[in-house]
């Protein structure tokens, strides 16, 4: 069997000799978080999916939330220090992050980002974000990730009503 390719975000956590578990699933073309908890069998509210935004000031900001909320984009600017934040365009991420969409990862992007995930994050040992390409998840420790991206926790989700 041939060896898997390693994506940016792979090389960074064998970098900083980070465990982690990676699952790849056959996937062509963007599908959503849900789907992809779906195939992997990843637990929703352990699952997250890879925002970026661009600030007032012009700067890019990565926000992890979990696949079934939306951010909350006045808590996450104000997480960041910003006045607003607002997502980019798809046909941008490429350019910004080095990652295609639905393959963005928090980790190993093309520069750092101020990263922030949401609170919730802190509740499990283990999250699953995306490895940095389409078809493939990886399943990272919380504090490892954290320290791999400089990020933080904050509540960043919008609240259900």
């Amino acid at each position: 069997m041939a060896k898997e390719a390693k994506t940016n975000a792979m090389r960074m956590l064998d970098r900083q000799k980070v465990k982690y578990e990676a699952l790849s699933y056959e996937c062509d073309e963007f599908i959503d978080g849900i789907h992809c908890a779906d195939i992997t069998g990843a637990p929703y509210d352990q699952s997250f999916k890879t925002l970026v935004m661009e600030g007032k000031s012009g700067g890019y900001y990565v926000f992890v939330v979990p696949i079934e909320k939306e951010v909350d984009r006045k808590a996450a600017a104000k997480a960041v220090g910003e006045k607003t934040v607002d997502m980019i365009h798809v046909k941008d991420i490429t350019k910004i992050t080095g990652y295609v969409r639905g393959g963005c990862s928090p980790i190993g992007m093309k520069k750092p980002f101020p990263t922030v995930f949401d609170a919730s994050a802190g509740n499990f040992q283990e999250i699953y974000v995306s490895g940095g390409r389409i078809g493939l998840t990886l399943k990272v420790p919380v504090e490892d990730l954290l320290k791999v991206t400089g990020g933080k926790l904050a509540n960043i989700t919008a609240r259900e009503e």
